[in-house]
């Protein structure tokens, strides 16, 4: 509705992309979103899925587990790390570049434990997601709902190579925002845009992954 342009959602199960099925879906696509989730479940479909947008140039939007996925197909295909993974899924990957948070080391009884609610991020300026945001001077405030965090280790390495961290917690120890450098808009938030989303006031997020769609479609 913002951007005056009609939807059409197709759904892509993350499995049958591993199967080799469904990719002529996702190949007449003009903007891919990963959503959140927990579990080893589908998740090598959704790396090929980031895989895909990286390197064709689609719009592409991660929830929480979405941005880890970026991260980890990053970690993978650009950096060259081929075990590059989560805590969440194996123990015995040499570069574990998703970990569990700090707070969360030995916590057994699940329910209202994770890092949730709502917490402040910083942007970085010029870029896509402080673009997206109209250039905030203070921090922006998200809502959370995770275990997993990414693992600072890797930081400046992946820096290096074009994996832009462009937001951050205020003090700067926690990664809340990723984004591909050159590419059109591929960014990933660990917060929960759609939490705070409606359709007559969409998220900053979404907004910007719809006008990146528009363009592509223009290209």
């Amino acid at each position: 509705m913002a951007c005056e342009r009609t939807l059409k959602i197709s759904w892509i199960h993350a499995e049958d992309l591993e199967k080799g099925q469904e990719w002529e879906i996702l190949h007449q696509a003009h903007g891919i979103v990963v959503p959140g989730g927990f579990g080893e479940r589908g998740v090598q479909g959704k790396i090929l899925a980031a895989q895909y947008a990286r390197e064709h140039k689609i719009p592409y939007l991660g929830l929480c587990l979405g941005m880890q996925i970026l991260c980890i197909e990053f970690a993978r295909n650009v950096m060259g790390w081929a075990d590059a993974n989560s805590t969440e899924f194996t123990q015995t990957s040499s570069h574990a570049i998703i970990s569990l948070l700090e707070e969360q080391e030995g916590v057994t009884d699940k329910g209202g434990t994770m890092r949730l609610g709502v917490y402040p991020c910083q942007l970085v300026p010029h870029t896509k997601a402080a673009q997206a945001y109209g250039n905030p001077e203070t921090a922006i405030k998200e809502r959370h709902r995770h275990r997993w965090e990414f693992n600072n280790l890797y930081r400046e390495p992946m820096s290096a190579k074009g994996l832009l961290f462009s937001g951050l917690s205020p003090d700067g120890s926690l990664v809340e925002i990723a984004e591909v450098q050159d590419h059109p808009y591929m960014l990933g938030s660990q917060f929960h845009p759609e939490f705070l989303s409606r359709p007559n006031c969409p998220h900053p997020l979404f907004r910007g992954l719809i006008q990146a769609a528009i363009q592509h479609t223009k290209g």
